[in-house]
């Protein structure tokens, strides 16, 4: 098998006849052993009924379909567990890829021999104000973070190597960082391509402007779980351990002025110095075990999947 093709998708009825004809066209061209998987996130128009029916016609096409909608990021591990191609390539299903970028993707990583190629819509057809500009503010933000030098981290279409799709794991709303993971994972020649955006043509978007603080923050726990997810002591117990010093030191300052210096009979409670060692002596202590159950539960953790697969089709 020399190429997969993942799909993942939520109410497209209206697309998935045309995508699925427009890509093997461009497929069969290619001459080359394939699979299109289509993932149905729990829709509830009839996709799924279009993708058994398409199913029918061809053994290259394979379909799952979860029991409710659980995301994208669950909707491409689904996909990436099931796939077997050499090369996989991702994309939407709402007909605004183009499958004529496939060839171009797929030799970027068989004869180039790039890990991950990234598409970037360099000229886009969505909200300038709702998707255009906070897309690129999260572009930036991403790349400033990540070292990363891609202009559209969140584009639906990529190529890559089997290799790096089978390493990475994907949670929560983390398929918008797949290049941030293939990198944290030891994979480092990650490119970009500039690729066609087409106007929607059926339906409306299923994000609002919502998903760009959900980024934000998913963004956040990237950085902080490459950078500490496997030392999380490093993070918390410092943390903890300087706000025990602080604690420690103020209490100490406290019994030495009270034995050797005071002298009104100010009672230790009236001195706001008390509160000050009794806040970071406490709080310093939970952070400290914080980061001590951190590291006990990064050696027993074993991650399952997050979704429920309810029916297949030539799987």
């Amino acid at each position: 098998m020399q190429l997969s093709i993942v799909i993942p998708l939520y109410n497209e009825e209206n697309s998935l006849k045309e995508l699925n004809k427009t890509i093997e066209t461009v497929v069969l061209d290619m001459g080359i052993e394939y699979e299109l998987i289509y993932i149905d996130d729990g829709s509830n128009d009839s996709s799924w009924n279009v993708i058994k029916d398409i199913a029918k016609e061809s053994i290259h096409i394979k379909g799952i379909k979860f029991l409710r909608n659980f995301g994208k990021s669950q909707a491409l591990s689904a996909g990436f567990k099931s796939a077997k191609g050499d090369v996989i390539i991702t994309m939407d299903a709402d007909l605004q890829d183009d499958p004529n970028e496939i060839p171009g993707l797929f030799n970027g990583i068989k004869k180039e021999d790039f890990d991950l190629i990234s598409g970037w819509k360099k000229k886009r057809f969505d909200s300038l104000i709702f998707k255009n500009i906070p897309s690129k503010i999260f572009n930036w933000a991403a790349r400033k973070t990540s070292g990363i030098k891609l202009n559209d981290f969140n584009c639906g279409i990529k190529s890559y190597k089997k290799a790096v799709i089978k390493k990475i794991k994907l949670t929560g709303g983390m398929h918008r960082y797949i290049p941030v993971l293939a990198k944290n994972a030891g994979f480092k020649n990650i490119s970009q391509k500039i690729v066609k955006h087409h106007p929607r043509k059926h339906g409306k978007t299923k994000y609002g402007a919502d998903r760009f603080i959900k980024g934000f923050l998913d963004l956040t726990t990237l950085w902080f779980i490459h950078k500490f997810g496997k030392r999380p002591m490093h993070f918390f117990g410092l943390i903890g351990t300087i706000m025990l010093l602080i604690g420690f030191l103020f209490s100490v300052y406290l019994g030495i002025d009270k034995l050797f210096i005071e002298t009104s009979g100010r009672l230790i409670t009236e001195r706001p110095e008390f509160y000050i060692s009794l806040a970071t002596m406490i709080m310093g202590s939970q952070f400290f075990l914080a980061g001590f159950l951190g590291e006990i539960i990064l050696r027993n953790k074993k991650i399952k999947n997050q979704y429920i697969v309810s029916e297949k089709v030539n799987e």
